[in-house]
This record gives structure tokens, sequence and C-alpha cells, in this order.
């Protein structure tokens, strides 16, 4: 009898030794080396950790995702700088009046007569002298005239790519361009060609640029390739003969 309440009391001991013991824990499956080791990376991306820790986005996503139109054509009117051929010495310097002029008659919705052309590029170099502009201006400069003679606003766009422009010819914004005019090589120049010019971005095709090329009675939609035009593009620095090493931007003018 007493061998069996013995016995009894050991088994309970047991027992109540087991239940109060810790249990041992398994060891984690992130420390093993030889789990680490054999693991890819496309498991772990996998795992419950990832989840809970998803990885870091693109560092540099694409902030232009949509494409832009394979050709883009704006209904810009079209003027040369002289609508009368006249091309004296007031004409010869007026690209950058009659370039901002045609783009405000597209932001207008309104076409644009040889009648209105001359009496409006008249007016406009008019206020530009009684307000202290010179006669050569910079793309900058161009848009203070933009914003305070028209009431626009205006944004200048430095180190233009072909992307850029073709993106802003696509949402409907002509391009005021700034140019070392001799580089456009435009046959219908007088001479070499100005020194300094600017024209309007009014589309595109497969290889080029179209334009309103103010500088040539035959400028209304004269294509330039992109290269010779993107390499041409040089803002005004106060000297014609300095304008290759004029920065490279381009304006554009909204309401």
């Amino acid at each position: 009898m007493r061998v069996v309440k013995r016995t009894v009391f050991y088994i309970a001991l047991l027992l109540l030794t087991a239940c109060s013991a810790s249990p041992e824990k398994a060891p984690s499956p992130a420390v093993s080396a030889s789990s680490a080791s054999s693991t890819s990376s496309a498991s772990f991306a996998s795992s419950s950790f990832a989840s809970s820790y998803p990885l870091p986005p693109n560092p540099n996503p694409n902030p232009n995702p949509n494409p832009v139109p394979y050709t883009v054509r704006l209904s810009v009117p079209f003027s040369p700088q002289a609508p009368f051929a006249n091309w004296d010495q007031l004409h010869e310097e007026t690209c950058e009046e009659m370039s901002l002029l045609l783009v405000h008659h597209y932001l207008k919705g309104t076409n644009i007569t040889r009648e209105q052309a001359e009496a409006e590029l008249l007016a406009l170099v008019e206020w530009e002298e009684a307000h202290g502009y010179p006669q050569d201006v910079t793309v900058a400069e161009l848009g203070k005239i933009a914003e305070e003679y028209f009431g626009y606003h205006a944004r200048v766009i430095p180190n233009p790519t072909e992307e850029d422009m073709k993106r802003e010819l696509a949402e409907g914004h002509p391009i005021i361009v700034p140019a070392a005019g001799r580089d456009l090589g435009n046959p219908y120049f007088s001479g070499d060609g100005p020194w300094y010019h600017m024209l309007v971005l009014t589309g595109y095709g497969e290889f080029f640029f179209i334009t309103n090329d103010v500088g040539t009675k035959r400028g209304e939609g004269y294509k330039y390739r992109f290269d010779t035009l993107l390499k041409a593009i040089h803002d005004w620095t106060g000297a014609k003969e300095e304008i290759r090493t004029g920065a490279k931007r381009v304006l554009v003018i909204e309401k």
C-alpha cells in the first residue's frame, strides 16, 4: 500500500514539474545561417516579413507615364514680323514681339490680318519703349511683357528636351523659342540670317518640329529637324556675336 502511495506521489510531482517548466523556444529561421543563405530575393519579397515591411517605391518614377501623341499641330495664326514686307530697321528687330502676338491670338482664338499685325506690332513696340525695354529681350523679359501688357502667365523652361517640348505642345501650349538664327539654316532668311531670332513652335511630326517662323513670309508651318532646332536654342546674351553662349531656355505663355 505504501509502495502504491509513493508511486502516485512521484507521478503527481512529475506532472506538476512538467507543467510549470518554460517551453523551449524553437530557433528562428530568420537568424539561421543555412536558412538565410538558401533564401532567394524572390521568396523574401513574398514572405510575411516583406508584407509587413514593403520594399521602398521606385526612386525614379516616370512623372509623365502617358506617351505623347505621334503628331501634334496647333492652330496658331501667322504673320511675318514685317506684315507688309517692309524690312526696315524696326521690323528687322521685332521677331520677339510678333512671336508674342501670334501666341496672344492663339489664346484668344482669333485670326490676325496683315493690318492688325502691323498695328498691334507698332503699339507693342511703343509700349515697350515707354516702359524701358531694350530692342532685344530675353525670354524672361518677353514673359514679363506678356504678363504686364496682356495679363498672361509666363513660364520659362530651362534646358528643354525634345520630350519636354512635345509634351507642352500636346497639352496645347505653343512655345516661343529663342535661337541663334544662323544655326537654323533657313534658306528663306536674307543673307546669313539673323544673329538672334525668335519663332513659335506650333507642333511636331515624326522627325521635325513645326513652327511659325516670323522671320520670313514663308514661315507658316516651317519645319526644322529636332536636332537642328534643339542645338540652335540660345537665349539673348546682350551681344549678338556671343549668342551661341546663351542659355538654353524657352517660353510658354498661358491664360
